[in-house]
């Protein structure tokens, strides 16, 4: 067993806490040995500002860092630097820190809430298209700096961006005004029937030059709003029907945040917006997570209140902590859609139900309630 002389590094105070051990995860050493085998460029980047827990994120997913403790010292060992004394034999080793523990990284959900905050000034809306005056005071927030500053990977901020419709109109994010947006899809679908196009091969050219001729909206807007809802390819549109009809039942059920609307009377109005195209597409489940049935004695079937998960916190203590205000008992298949942005997935869904709640059994079935306490 080879022997070797060891020796503190002459900077050993200074690099004290300089070299940090990170345990990766199998994704994450399967990406790193594949990049090496194949010559390929990997980046992975630490995001966080000084107030929040750092993440680590390569192209499409997000990983929290966490420090585990270690029950063993760990030496951080060397060759000799130049810079060491010329006692030292050639094969000895100095020790340049002490580890006493690991990063360990976790699949995270991205932190996107941020960007709510950051651009709610900015709303992009019919009469305020154009750029605000530079000396209003209105703080702008670019796409540039939303990759560096919002802890999430790019893949991930961009489909954030797509998700919470928010426009990007040179360089800067603008949320686009919810009344205005289901307005737009509406002319969408008018136009597919006025100038007898297919929803799943429409022409890009044809459906933004008519929105900007007859309707004054800018070609980059009408454009990044056909790649929130469908796929462009070869000059075509190829129409996400579901996501078009959702959008616009959410916009039917934003106006019931307070008062309730009857199912007949969503389904109904929902119907005449999409026209008789896409009526089959109507259902109850394109909803999840953005509404709650107000439960009363005596109905039959109760209405529905708009209510969006959205707009809950997104720390699970406090997100459980609401949704057990709201409501005291929930069925299971009306609870899980209000975690899917909080979990990373199905199995750390199941651990927040088991630490946050308890599964009882009455005249209805199997019902959620909550625990006596919320630990973080």
């Amino acid at each position: 067993m080879p022997e070797y002389d060891l020796a503190f590094s002459p900077n050993a105070s200074n690099e004290a806490g300089f070299y940090k051990l990170v345990e990766l995860t199998p994704d994450l050493t399967s990406l790193i040995e594949n990049a090496i085998k194949n010559d390929e460029d990997l980046r992975l980047c630490i995001k966080g500002q000084s107030n929040e827990d750092a993440v680590i994120c390569t192209a499409d997913k997000t990983f929290g860092m966490r420090s585990i403790g270690l029950s063993n010292t760990i030496l951080v060992v060397t060759p000799v630097p130049d810079n060491c004394s010329a006692e030292l034999a050639e094969d000895a080793v100095v020790i340049r820190d002490q580890l006493n523990e690991v990063i360990e990284l976790v699949p995270a959900v991205a932190k996107l809430q941020k960007l709510s905050v950051l651009i709610r000034d900015r709303q992009y809306d019919e009469g305020n298209e154009e750029e605000v005056e530079e000396h209003d005071g209105t703080v702008r927030f670019t796409y540039d700096e939303a990759k560096s500053e919002i802890q999430a990977s790019d893949a991930e901020l961009d489909k954030g961006l797509r998700d919470r419709r928010i426009l990007i109109i040179n360089n800067e994010l603008r949320p686009i005004a919810p009344d205005y947006l289901n307005r737009l899809l509406e002319l969408f679908l008018n136009l597919l029937v006025s100038l007898s196009m297919k929803h799943a091969s429409a022409s890009v050219e044809r459906l933004s030059s008519a929105l900007a001729e007859n309707h004054e909206v800018s070609r980059v807007v009408s454009t990044q709003i056909m790649s929130w809802f469908g796929e462009i390819k070869d000059g075509k549109w190829t129409m996400d029907v579901d996501a078009v009809v959702k959008e616009l039942g959410l916009g039917i059920l934003r106006n019931h945040r307070h008062e309730p609307i009857e199912k007949d009377q969503l389904l109904t109005q929902w119907k005449t917006q999409v026209g008789d195209t896409f009526e089959d597409t109507l259902s109850l489940y394109l909803l999840a997570g953005n509404y709650i049935e107000v439960e009363s004695l005596g109905v039959h079937e109760a209405p529905l209140k708009y209510f969006p998960a959205s707009l809950l916190p997104v720390d699970p203590a406090a997100r459980f902590s609401d949704l057990f205000l709201t409501r005291s008992k929930w069925k299971v298949e009306d609870l899980v859609p209000f975690l899917s942005d909080i979990a990373v997935n199905s199995k750390e869904r199941d651990k927040l139900l088991l630490k946050y709640c308890r599964a009882v059994t009455d005249s209805h079935g199997i019902r959620y309630t909550a625990r006596a306490q919320y630990n973080g």
